[in-house]
């Protein structure tokens, strides 16, 4: 078939033909936003699901809902290891002179940029100039502690956004590689402007484990935001991400075609996009077959393995490799911390600093206490793939 004509898009966080599945998330950000231009409180958002699920594409959708309803927006991806400073100030820094653009200057956008250039300074953030002519502000956003300065810069853009008839808007993905600090003090600035009834419009995406790392970070985070589950999509919904962005090009797919993609995906957003993508461009004609799918799969799964699994992988040193193929040996998961230690041939207490440096890592997460599952969906088959024989683990002797 004419590859010029795929319709699919397999990409990290590019968005898909259909973005199927997710209407009533998107409906309930539609009216959280309207409720914040009205000035009517309502709580952030914070998108959790493993990788692949969609949860960047959700988040590039709601910023452009955002932008087009009228916010002036954020938008920052967390590196491992943070730097919330450095990834947030040029953003507010561009949020305040858009607003400066609107109308003649007015008293909260001065003070907006003053405590903007404290921060700066404060955190050593390079940036590009910020207005000479501004008066300093002291004692808001220049004490060096992440939790008293990262409030004040919040409040004093969201109000600069108020007194411009607007809100602010701030959508931060990766959120599990905020050092606890800077959870903490995102959440304690987030609190402060809910308290004051003030424009702003939070959402976060990560990694399952954020919904506990928010909790142990402040207790009241779990009335401050929402917590939406981003899973593979259910069977109507697959099948339809699949099915019609073919069918709006003249192209079918026979039945058991899609029912064997919808199973070797299961049924994984960014996954349906990847057999999709490849199926099409190996199919002869139409209608897509299921013998053209079982040609496609061997494939797919080895570009899959050379890219989407084998970054992750690279990233890992040999023992956190081994822990991961232990976790394989025992199937999808999760599993009991335990049952991987014993698989590996030792105690707990053995692997338990590589359990919590790949946890860091974002490989594995911990639903409850003394679990561990995957992120990376079917991560568990590439690592038999990867590493066929199990080796058990030796921990070195130390010298007497």
């Amino acid at each position: 078939m004419d590859r010029r004509k795929n319709p699919y898009a397999p990409g990290a966080g590019v968005q898909p033909p259909e973005l199927a599945g997710r209407d009533k998330l998107l409906e309930d950000a539609a009216i959280d936003m309207d409720r914040i231009l009205n000035r009517r409180p309502t709580k952030g958002m914070m998108l959790l699901g493993l990788r692949g699920v969609g949860k960047t594409v959700l988040l590039n959708r709601l910023h452009l809902m955002a932008e087009q309803k009228g916010f002036r927006t954020a938008k920052v991806e967390a590196p491992e290891g943070g730097l919330l400073p450095q990834l947030l100030a040029p953003e507010l820094r561009q949020v305040l002179y858009r607003l400066d653009l609107q109308i003649s200057t007015g008293y909260k956008l001065r003070q907006a940029f003053s405590v903007l250039r404290n921060f700066v300074a404060a955190f050593k953030v390079k940036i590009g100039d910020i207005e000479l002519g501004i008066e300093p502000v002291h004692g808001e956003g220049d004490t060096g502690n992440l939790e008293q300065d990262l409030p004040d810069l919040l409040v004093a853009v969201c109000e600069a956004a108020n007194e411009r008839g607007t809100a602010l808007a701030i959508f931060l993905d990766e959120v599990q590689y905020l050092s606890p600090n800077e959870l903490a003090s995102l959440i304690v600035a987030c609190h402060e402007v809910s308290q004051r009834n003030l424009p702003l419009f939070f959402v976060g995406a990560g990694l399952p484990q954020i919904a506990a790392l928010s909790g142990n970070a402040k207790s009241y985070s779990e009335r401050l935001f929402t917590y939406p589950q981003v899973g593979p999509l259910d069977v109507p919904a697959a099948r339809s991400a699949l099915v019609h962005p073919a069918k709006n090009e003249g192209v079918d797919f026979q039945s058991d075609a899609v029912e064997e993609i919808l199973r070797v995906t299961e049924r994984y957003p960014y996954f349906i996009q990847e057999w999709g993508f490849q199926v099409w461009n190996s199919a002869p004609s139409s209608p897509i077959r299921f013998a053209h799918v079982q040609q496609a799969t061997p494939g797919i799964i080895a570009h899959l393995d050379a890219n989407f699994f084998r970054v992750r992988f690279d990233r890992l040193t040999p023992l956190q490799q081994k822990y991961l193929r232990a976790m394989a040996e025992l199937g999808p998961g999760p599993h009991q911390t335990g049952d991987i230690a014993t698989t590996l041939g030792v105690g707990v207490g053995a692997v338990a600093s590589v359990r919590q440096q790949l946890i860091n890592k974002g490989m594995i997460w911990s639903q409850r206490h003394g679990e561990t599952a995957f992120t990376v969906p079917l991560f568990n088959e590439f690592m038999k793939r990867q590493m066929p024989i199990l080796e058990k683990h030796e921990p070195k002797r130390r010298p007497h």
